[in-house]
């Protein structure tokens, strides 16, 4: 169950080199490890520090949500990632299978993406 309460934990402190402490409540709450990532957004003079996995989550939702407005089924999405992959698959080394005696150009790299 996600909190969506805004709740006041403690004040923390720049150190040196930039860091931030996140508070031990905050960190156990959430069963943030050493390491682990998070986005930093800005908010005019504020900052937002987010879990990647929350952040992940969020998107998940959003993205799961705009395929049900459409009428999309999850089933649909996943019978076109085979074509989706090929494609990826060419255009990122079909090019390169047959440039492998010299590097790629600025050119090579252009087209590669389709641009």
């Amino acid at each position: 169950m996600r909190h969506t309460t805004l709740e006041y934990l403690t004040t923390t402190k720049i150190g040196e080199k930039g860091q931030l402490t996140v508070p031990k409540q905050f960190r156990e709450d959430l069963r943030l490890g050493t390491g682990a990532p998070f986005a930093v957004l800005r908010l005019g003079d504020g900052l937002i520090l987010l879990p990647e996995q929350q952040r992940f989550n969020q998107l998940c939702a959003e993205i799961a949500g705009a395929l049900a407005r459409e009428g999309i089924r999850a089933e649909a999405v996943l019978e076109t990632l085979p074509e989706a992959r090929e494609r990826v698959f060419a255009r990122h080394y079909r090019a390169r299978r047959y440039k492998r005696s010299k590097p790629a150009t600025k050119a090579d790299r252009k087209r590669d993406r389709g641009k």
